[in-house]
């Protein structure tokens, strides 16, 4: 009786210790996300390098966008040098918890299901999921998409936005997955698909730039804003980088990156 009653004493004492040093291990963790930034030195940006005019490559390979010129502004005025990362957008949150990223920053939409696990700063672009066809197609409404197959990134807002409505997610014959918007919009240009759901700033964008026959239905599925997401526990290092975006829509420098973009102003920082 005695040795059991040792025996489980010790049991007690010992899961006590154990919970005790839990509790002040989480009590003493430090937040040092920005001095770790700062002694690294470098500034890692992680994007689908297919997303004009966010963030794509250009006729010289080089990443450029309207998302790297506010990060490389960021990082400049941070003191570090700057990296943009390409990273496979389905394994866009595991990229950036390895820590091989600093953030994901390229039209990331904000959710509740994303904030619960990362840290965003505010919106600073707002977007809405639409509808992308080919101009004799026929289709002007989400409901003309009945019996039809449509086109969707991985991993993308877009696909849980056709997921989320259900009404024309049912009423689709195919759901056809791509790594990236560019092939997805090739695919609807030679008829392998009949529509694709895809980011209204990159739709307009990119109709524009290529000159395809390619058009917007006017009905949007969702309606969704971009912001910066970080890990979770580097909250200071999102609190630095949005102090430093406020500056720069103040100053001026996000007006002339818009500008540079989009021919107007479209951000929404402190707006």
């Amino acid at each position: 009786m005695r040795k059991g009653m040792n025996t489980a004493l010790i049991l007690a004492v010992t899961f006590s210790m154990i919970a005790a040093a839990s509790c002040k291990k989480t009590v003493n963790r430090v937040d040092n996300s920005l001095s770790a930034l700062k002694e690294r030195g470098v500034f890692v940006l992680g994007l689908d390098d297919s997303f004009p005019p966010l963030g794509f490559r250009n006729e010289d390979n080089e990443i450029v966008g309207y998302d790297i010129d506010l990060a490389k502004e960021v990082a400049a005025r941070l003191e570090v040098n700057f990296k943009a990362q390409p990273i496979d957008w389905d394994a866009k949150e595991m990229e950036l918890e390895t820590g091989k990223i600093d953030c994901i920053w390229n039209g990331f939409t904000v959710t509740a299901e994303r904030a619960a696990v990362l840290s965003f700063t505010k919106p600073y672009l707002n977007n809405e999921q639409v509808l992308v066809v080919r101009e004799n197609s026929g289709i002007t409404a989400l409901a003309d998409m009945k019996g039809k197959t449509v086109g969707i990134q991985s991993g993308s807002s877009a696909q849980a936005a056709v997921d989320g409505n259900e009404g024309f997610s049912s009423s689709l014959a195919n759901k056809v997955l791509f790594k990236d918007n560019i092939t997805a919009l090739n695919d609807l240009d030679i008829g392998g698909v009949d529509g694709v759901v895809m980011d209204s700033v990159v739709a307009n964008y990119s109709i524009a730039q290529s000159k395809k026959a390619f058009k917007v239905v006017d009905e949007a599925l969702s309606n969704e804003a971009y912001a910066v997401a970080f890990r979770k526990s580097d909250v200071q290092l999102r609190d630095e980088v949005q102090k430093i975006l406020t500056e720069m829509q103040a100053d001026g420098t996000v007006t002339a990156i818009s500008q540079k973009w989009f021919g107007r102003d479209i951000s929404v920082i402190e707006k």
